[in-house]
Parts: C-alpha cells; sequence; structure tokens
C-alpha cells in the first residue's frame, strides 16, 4: 500500500510539472478541464474548452498581455518552488514512517500541509495546486490509516460494530423464537415501526447466543451512555423517530472516530467524504463526521429527508446504506415500494440486506433488556463539557493548561480536530471539561493571540522554582520572570498561575521518545523530562521500573488525534450520495482515508508548529488572584498577587 501511496503521488507530481512547463502554450491555447464531473465523459473537452470567441470579441482581448503573461509565469516558478519543497518533507516523512518513527513522520507530513497552506498562494482558486493539495493529503491520510491497522499502541482500539461482525453469518429460521418476539412486540414501546420475521428473528438469535455478537452489542450500548441524551435531544429537535438512536449500533457502535478503510466513510454515522456534504466542514484542521453533535445533526437532516423520499423509514435506512438512487430503481424494476419484498426478490446486496433487520433487532433488544441479557450492562457517563467558540490558533497543551485537565481529556473532548491546534481565523467550536470556562476565559486573555500556539501555563506546585519549571516546560527561567513580572530575588509559591514564553522553535524541538542509554532508570528518564514514574510505565505499557539500554520510551503524553480504522467483512459500506437521486454503489471504490479537501478550506490563514511535550499542570487552580500579566500590558507585581490571597 505504501508503495502504491507514493508511485500515485510522484505520477501527480510528474504530471503537474509537466503543466507548468507548458505553462506559456497553455495561456495562449487554453486546456481541457481534468474533473470529469466538468468535462463531461472521460476523453472530452467541455464545452467551455471548445467554445468559439463571441464576433464581436476582440483578438487582443482574447490573448493576455507580456505583463500578465511574466506575471502568471512568475506564479507558475513560485508554484513550482513549492511542489519541489513539499515533496523533500514529503519523502522525509516517509522514510521517517518506514523506519517506524510515527511522530517524526507525522511532524513531517504536518510540515508539508502547512507548507502549502501558508505559501501566499491561492490554492482555492488554483485548480493545479488544490488538486495537487488534495493528493498530498490523501497519500499522507492513507500512510496514517495503514498505520493505525498495524497498530501503534497511541489510540485505544476500534471495536467493530456489531452489525460487522454479523455479515458473514448465515442465519436459520426458529418458528419457537418467531412466536416469543411477535408477544414480545406487543408490550415494546417505540417510536419506530418495529416488525418480527425470519430475518429480524435470525439477528436476535446472533446477538443473543453467538459470545461475539453478544458482546459487542453490549459494548456498543455502554458506550451509548456517552451521546444517548445528546442525539436523543437533536432527533427530537429534528422530528426524527427516538429509537433511530440505535442505527448507531450498526453503523458505529457508537464510536465517533471510526473510519472504514474501503470506502472512506468515517464518524458515528458513517458519512462518506464527500466535499462539503451533509453541511460538515473538512478542511486541513478539522473533520466534523468525527464531531459527535454535528454528525449526528446531520444525520437527523439526511434520514429525515430519506425518509420524506421513500415514505417509508425502512427503504429511507436501506437508502441510507445503499444509496437513494440504487434504491429507487430497485424499487422501480420491481414495482414494489417495499423494503421485504425487494429482500425477497433479490435485489438488494447483501449487506443492504442485513443492514434494516440488524437495526430493527438492536431496538427489540434494546427495549427488552432483561430478556436478552442486556439489563446489568452499565452505560457510560454521559460526555459533558463546556463549549468556547474562538477564531484564533491555540495549542491543545495550552488548553489543558489553563482548564487543569489532561492533554487526552481535552483530545477526547473534540474528537474532530485533526492536529494538535485548533484553526486560526476559522470559527471552531472548542470543548472543555465542564465547569472550566470562566477560568479558560480568565486565563487565555492573559496570553497574547499570537502567542497561544506556544507559549503555556502553568500552575505552580509545591518545591518548585523558576528553574525547575523554566527546564521542564523548555523555556528560560529569565524571560518566565520578566513576562510575569517577578523581580530579582524574588521566589514562586505554590498556587501561583505563571505564563510560560516558549518560542515557536523551542516547542518544536521537544522529544517525545528518549532511548536509553548505559545506567538510566525510569527514575533518571522521568527526572530528565519532567514526567512521573508512574506516568513513564503508562505511556509506554510497563509493569516493572526496569529498563534496558537502546528500549526507546515515550517521555511525552502519546496522543494520536488521527481516528482510527475499523475492520470490516466483505460488504463494505458503500457510497451515499448527499442528493437525493444521485448513485451510490458499494461497488464505486471509495477511498480509504480521509481526504481533507483544500476546496473546503481557507488557505488564506497561517498554521503554526504543533508541540509534543508532555502537558505541565499544576494541582488545583488556586481560588486566588491570578497573578499572570502579558508581557506588553500588565504591570501588576508579585506582591499585589500575594496580598490578594
Amino acid at each position: 500500500m505504501l508503495r502504491q501511496t507514493e508511485q500515485h503521488h510522484l505520477h501527480h507530481l510528474r504530471r503537474w510539472l509537466l503543466t507548468l512547463g507548458c505553462a506559456p502554450l497553455v495561456l495562449l491555447a487554453g486546456c481541457p478541464q481534468n474533473n470529469a464531473a466538468q468535462a463531461g465523459a472521460p476523453g472530452k473537452l467541455s464545452p467551455q474548452a471548445t467554445a468559439p470567441v463571441p464576433a464581436g470579441a476582440s483578438q487582443a482581448a482574447a490573448l493576455p498581455t507580456t505583463a500578465q503573461t511574466v506575471e502568471d509565469s512568475a506564479r507558475a516558478y513560485k508554484a513550482q518552488q513549492l511542489i519541489n519543497r513539499v515533496e523533500q518533507i514529503y519523502r522525509s516523512g516517509v522514510d521517517n514512517y518506514r523506519a517506524g518513527h510515527l511522530e517524526a513522520a507525522r511532524a513531517d507530513f504536518d510540515s508539508a500541509v502547512d507548507l502549502m497552506l501558508t505559501s501566499g498562494l491561492d490554492l482555492k482558486k488554483d485548480p493545479q495546486l488544490s488538486d495537487e493539495f488534495e493528493h498530498l493529503l490523501d497519500s499522507v491520510n492513507a500512510l496514517e490509516i495503514a498505520a493505525l491497522k498495524q497498530g501503534n499502541g497511541l489510540s485505544p482500539a476500534i471495536e467493530a460494530a456489531p452489525l460487522d461482525a454479523a455479515n458473514e453469518v448465515t442465519f436459520k429460521s426458529d418458528a419457537a423464537l418467531n412466536a416469543q418476539l411477535s408477544a414480545e412486540l406487543k408490550t415494546t414501546q417505540s417510536d419506530f415501526p418495529l416488525v418480527v420475521n425470519d430475518y429480524v428473528a435470525g439477528f436476535i438469535n446472533y446477538f443473543s447466543n453467538s459470545q461475539t455478537g453478544h458482546a459487542h452489542l453490549l459494548r456498543s450500548l455502554e458506550r451509548a451512555g456517552k451521546y444517548k441524551d445528546m442525539i436523543q435531544r437533536i432527533l427530537r429537535e429534528e422530528g426524527v423517530p427516538q429509537d433511530v438512536i440505535y442505527q448507531a449500533v450498526t453503523e458505529s457502535g457508537f464510536q465517533p472516530q471510526v473510519v472504514n478503510r474501503s470506502s472512506g466513510a468515517a464518524g458515528m454515522w458513517q458519512f462518506m467524504p464527500f466535499t462539503g456534504a451533509y453541511g460538515l466542514a473538512r478542511n486541513g484542521w478539522v473533520d466534523e463526521r468525527f464531531d459527535p453533535e454535528k454528525s449526528t445533526r446531520a444525520y437527523a437532516r439526511y434520514i429525515k429527508t430519506l425518509y420524506n423520499q421513500f415514505g417509508d423509514w425502512y427503504l429511507a435506512m436501506a437508502a441510507y446504506d445503499w444509496g437513494p438512487g440504487n434504491v429507487q430503481r430497485a424499487v422501480m424494476k420491481t414495482g414494489y415500494a417495499d423494503f421485504w419484498e425487494l429482500y425477497r426478490r433479490g435485489v438488494l446486496p447483501g449487506e443492504t440486506k442485513n443492514y434494516v433487520p440488524g437495526i430493527i433487532a438492536a431496538i427489540i433488544m434494546a427495549k427488552n433488556p432483561a430478556q436478552y441479557g442486556l439489563d446489568k450492562l452499565v452505560p457510560m457517563a454521559p460526555v459533558i463539557s463546556d463549549t468556547v467558540t474562538i477564531d484564533y490558533t491555540i495549542d491543545l497543551h495550552l488548553v489543558a493548561d489553563v482548564t487543569n485537565a489532561s492533554l487526552q481529556e481535552i483530545v477526547a473532548l473534540n474528537p474532530s480536530l485533526l492536529r494538535m491546534s485548533t484553526p486560526h481565523d476559522t470559527p471552531f467550536d472548542l470543548h472543555i471539561p465542564a465547569g472550566t470556562k470562566d477560568a479558560y476565559v480568565a486565563r487565555i486573555k492573559e496570553i497574547p493571540e499570537e502567542k497561544r500556539s506556544s507559549w503555556r501555563f502553568h500552575v505552580v506546585r509545591a518545591g518548585e522554582s523558576l528553574d525547575s519549571i523554566a527546564t521542564v516546560m523548555h523555556a528560560r527561567a529569565s524571560e518566565i520572570a520578566e513576562t510575569n513580572g517577578i523581580t530579582a530575588g524574588e521566589s514562586v509559591d505554590e498556587g501561583d498561575e505563571l505564563i510560560i514564553p516558549v518560542t515557536v522553535a523551542a516547542a518544536a524541538s521537544r522529544p517525545s521518545r528518549y532511548t536509553v542509554r548505559r545506567g538510566d532508570s525510569l527514575i533518571t528518564v522521568a527526572d530528565r523530562f519532567g514526567v512521573s514514574v508512574e506516568e513513564l510505565r503508562r505511556w509506554n505499557h510497563l509493569s516493572s521500573s526496569t529498563v534496558s539500554p537502546g528500549h526507546v520510551l515515550l517521555v511525552a503524553e502519546p496522543v494520536k488525534l488521527a481516528p482510527g480504522t475499523r475492520v470490516r467483512g466483505k460488504g463494505a459500506h458503500g457510497k451515499r450520495s448527499s442528493t437525493h437521486g444521485a448513485t451510490s454503489s458499494k461497488h464505486a471504490g471509495g477511498k480509504g482515508s480521509l481526504r481533507a479537501s483544500a476546496k473546503s478550506s481557507s488557505v488564506k490563514s497561517s498554521s503554526t508548529k504543533t508541540t509534543k511535550a508532555s502537558s505541565s499542570k499544576g494541582g488545583a487552580a488556586s481560588s486566588s488572584k491570578s497573578k499572570t500579566s502579558s508581557s506588553k500590558s500588565s504591570s501588576k507585581s508579585k506582591s499585589k498577587s500575594k496580598a490578594a490571597r
């Protein structure tokens, strides 16, 4: 897979360079469109490329001026230099990837993307640069998914959704079970139409009696506790039956960062990576398919649209899985607008045949937990958070600092982020731990906006000094003192709040891995990098304090922003269309990556390096008045801060 990705990327680069070489000719003669959707059938020129010049137009108006030609050639040369540099960094990332240095590879890939975004060239309007940017992201994310398939220990494993595990199961009819279910159905309350037949009974049998099927369903319903209140609120607001929530059981098992490597479908509701589709943003920083609330809103509106189109919930769900165009053609072919009749006539693909009865089975079982051994499950606690809408870049380490949270907690609350920082000049709903909004607002205003991508914040702990804090935070004690108005000879006290000025270069150079040397122990390594022995054990899955020379240790909190990939059987989800009647086929060969399209990103903004250091958090926040001050605006003295306490 890696070799194919490199070859594709290099082939695209050579095509781009050839285009640049022919730029003067193209300016005079024009060129065909590359997009098949715009140009018509493959190999044909678009109408615009062959249209005659209007009779009233002068020849001079049809040709560029010399100044225009020079300007365009200069722009093309600059673009070529950019591509050369980006390709060099990309190859460095591939080399690091092959060597197993995944953090270094990720830094290279982020640098390559950032270089294009901050180049000053208009990626959005230039189709060649836009296309190149998309292919760069395709290549990077393909490698990312390959790494996740191999497993790197940086993120929790993604479980198969219950329906995935059942795709290869052949179900047998059970008359006794059917009779039991029919009686049970009479007392089952649901706002979704329920039915019992051999197909539904087969899935209930599988989820009840198969160890694998039951375990998958149980864990899915446990995870549902994290999002159930939020999902049901949105379904109610959008006028959709509450019990369609169980469609997430079959789609993702309520895992917000699932990616189908066959089709590219992603998120809790498995949306395809169509640019701008479903109202979900996708760019170089975020993919809102992974945002539980925003993707649920998009799901509710889309499934309601499908229901309005077909007038039947079973057909709507089949269309969600297979595509509305395919379902519409199946109805027209057979003359039956009935899911079960389409099932019996063999016009549905295998996955879609399982899809609807699997959802119905999950609803019936969830509504009757005692009968199916689900009454003792303990739902996970609801995910609750405060939300701050921001339009500036802030590093997640700093977010963790000012909210007294762990970096992992901040990452988990913002699953749509693809980087360790928020977008620049684009509104973003930053989720922070519940009850921390006031602290965030008060503390962050003391840090200049342009410094929030590299500076840190620290609450002094017992026994710490400016020198020890500077060492751990990779800063200079003198600069910490100056920024916080600390005069020579003054010390810091437990509970003092400090702004830590860190240069971008220092932030980018923080090590995340360390190779053990002779004489090292976990204690000496922990002391060197300002972390605890317990943290080193947890991050590196160690059961003792013994480490051997040559062993590579994670010395910063491991965080993986890119989503995991779930393993599916042969019946991979098909493409889903954002238009009602468009063709959608599971055989359409979707890309197995999270392509972040330049067409939907803001390319005028600048991007900053992401930091990889561990989060140095203080103890509990002091209730005292903050001691911090901006080096530009504050003249508070340390003595005033102490007096306030």
